[in-house]
């Protein structure tokens, strides 16, 4: 897992009593995070059966990254995340679903609001225009002050860019 704190303020989360979490869900999870009156930070964490594993780990692993998340972050008050309609295949769907169901099911447990954001509306909210490609997400991130290593940091960025803004309800 990699973190890139950077020194812009989370101003518009200084209102909510805790941190905000937005998450491009799946084994490749990008995030970002926002403290009420700190850095933003933000960076990726895989979460990938190894060979003699079964399937549910990676699941049981996201959970207990979770739950470090709520604890060090003291505590998460709001979860946003990449909704996403269509995948590019059925085993991308399926991870995507388990993954999905696993943080509504976190979230319900821990009593932390959660939402999921189009993807069009994330885009089009960081870049103006809602079919933007990974490569112009990053840019507009980077023109931000941010460095993601990747698109699903960049993703998880903007989503919690747009939640900041006022977007979360």
């Amino acid at each position: 897992m990699s973190h890139h704190p950077t020194t812009q303020p989370a101003a518009s989360a200084a209102a909510l009593p805790g941190a905000t979490l937005a998450l491009d869900l799946g084994q490749h999870t990008g995030w970002a995070l926002a403290y009420p009156r700190g850095p933003i930070t933000s960076g990726t964490a895989t979460f990938k059966a190894g060979r003699f594993e079964g399937g549910g780990m990676p699941l049981l692993r996201f959970a207990a990254w979770l739950d470090e998340l709520h604890a060090k972050a003291g505590p998460l008050t709001a979860v946003v995340f990449e909704e996403v309609r269509a995948h590019r295949g059925t085993a991308a769907a399926h991870t995507y679903g388990a993954f999905l169901g696993q943080l509504t099911a976190w979230c319900e447990l821990h009593q932390v609001p959660y939402q999921g954001v189009p993807v069009g509306t994330i885009k089009k909210h960081a870049t103006g225009r809602g079919n933007a490609g990974k490569d112009e997400v990053i840019a507009a991130m980077r023109a931000k002050g941010f460095y993601p290593a990747d698109d699903n940091e960049a993703d998880a960025l903007a989503l919690l860019q747009w939640a900041l803004k006022g977007g979360a309800r």
